[in-house]
């Protein structure tokens, strides 16, 4: 069997899918993207493509270090999001080849069904209450949200007060029999979320999330972790078991690399290995689409040490659309909180490529948001 070519899709609300066929027939899906540089990881997909065409697409270690170390300068977010589109793809070839799912080529589940949680109140969050009432309605047993917008180095009493407020509402919303994520998307400076940390400890959230730029590392990073209880989580920003030693050398309690980010399949695999030697939990980063949900899940299905799974349905960056591109979505049904153990072979899922093909020729131009504080300067979104 050899790969005979790649193809692209830029596909609303702002993915990016690759497929890789063979000589025999089978094809394989992956998503590589980084949000708002799809064009930029399409380019390097294509620019990768003379390293895998004419190749056995079985031999997927050996892929996945030429495609990273081929190259005299490596890793980073392009590079690391267009070998992760590969490796998917790779991965689902191998399973449909074999007839199995690829959580049984990497040893068989551990679980049976996986715990996953949903999104509330947007980029800036309001109708906290609201949201959260509706999820747990849903049948969803944990949530995630920010819990601001711009926030300054040095934020006033009454922006921190905020943060516990929306906090709070969500906390009531949701009773003690259910889990709460919060996330500061790195908006937060060192100073303000050692403060904040300590006082969302009344919430007991599950973890708070990026409380930090993941430029801020080592000591810094640490004396977040110390400054409270709370569980501190990190790692949708970081591309390999390399960048996350650090942050687990600073004692942060759960990794969330993301699948289209940080080397695939695999990486996550090694990357999860590397955080049970500390104790800690694997929880994959996964706002993105179906390919890259199908193999996050086939990663959780085989990590110890797993805890939860991020999804997007219902997310902001939607824009209230619900795109669909699998010819059976009902593999990703939530049930009571939870997704059942794909059985299909490959990632367990079916791209429906004639949809896929359609929405291409539309594309989308989406683009990170550029925030500003009220002095005019550049605000962290």
């Amino acid at each position: 069997m050899k790969i005979t070519g790649i193809e692209t899709f830029l596909v609303a609300p702002r993915w990016l899918f690759l497929k890789v066929s063979t000589d025999e027939g089978v094809s394989g899906w992956g998503e590589p993207v980084v949000e708002g540089r799809a064009e930029t990881v399409r380019a390097a997909v294509h620019e990768l493509a003379d390293l895998v065409v004419g190749q056995d697409p079985l031999r997927i270690e050996d892929h996945w270090q030429v495609l990273r170390r081929g190259g005299f300068y490596r890793g980073g977010p392009v590079l690391s999001s267009a070998l992760s589109g590969y490796d998917h793809a790779l991965w689902d070839i191998a399973g449909k080849v074999r007839g199995v799912p690829v959580h049984e080529l990497l040893g068989g589940p551990v679980r049976d069904r996986v715990r996953v949680y949903s999104w509330v109140g947007g980029d800036r969050p309001v109708d906290v209450h609201e949201a959260v009432s509706a999820r747990v309605e849903a049948g969803f047993t944990a949530v995630k949200m920010n819990v601001s917008g711009e926030m300054n180095a040095i934020a006033t009493p009454r922006e921190a007060d905020a943060v516990l407020a929306r906090a709070r509402q969500a906390r009531e919303a949701l009773g003690p029999d259910r889990d709460l994520a919060i996330d500061f998307h790195g908006r937060v400076s060192p100073a303000m979320a050692r403060r904040l940390v300590r006082m969302l400890e009344e919430v007991q959230p599950m973890f708070v999330e990026e409380p930090v730029v993941p430029e801020v590392q080592g000591d810094v990073l640490a004396s977040v972790v110390s400054a409270s209880t709370v569980p501190i989580a990190t790692g949708e920003r970081l591309y390999s078991r390399w960048d996350f030693k650090p942050v687990l050398d600073a004692g942060v309690a759960v990794v969330q690399p993301d699948p289209s980010h940080a080397g695939g399949i695999s990486e996550l695999r090694r990357i999860a290995a590397l955080a049970e030697v500390y104790g800690a939990s694997l929880a994959p980063h996964c706002p993105l689409g179906p390919i890259s949900l199908a193999a996050s899940l086939q990663v959780a299905f085989v990590t110890p040490n797993f805890l939860i799974q991020e999804q997007s349905a219902g997310m902001h960056y939607h824009g209230g659309v619900e795109p669909e591109y699998l010819v059976d979505a009902s593999v990703f049904r939530f049930t009571d909180g939870f997704v059942g153990r794909p059985t299909g072979p490959g990632l367990g899922i079916e791209v429906d490529e004639a949809v896929v093909r359609r929405a291409a020729e539309v594309g989308h131009a989406w683009r990170s948001p550029v925030w500003r504080h009220e002095d005019g300067g550049f605000a962290e979104w």
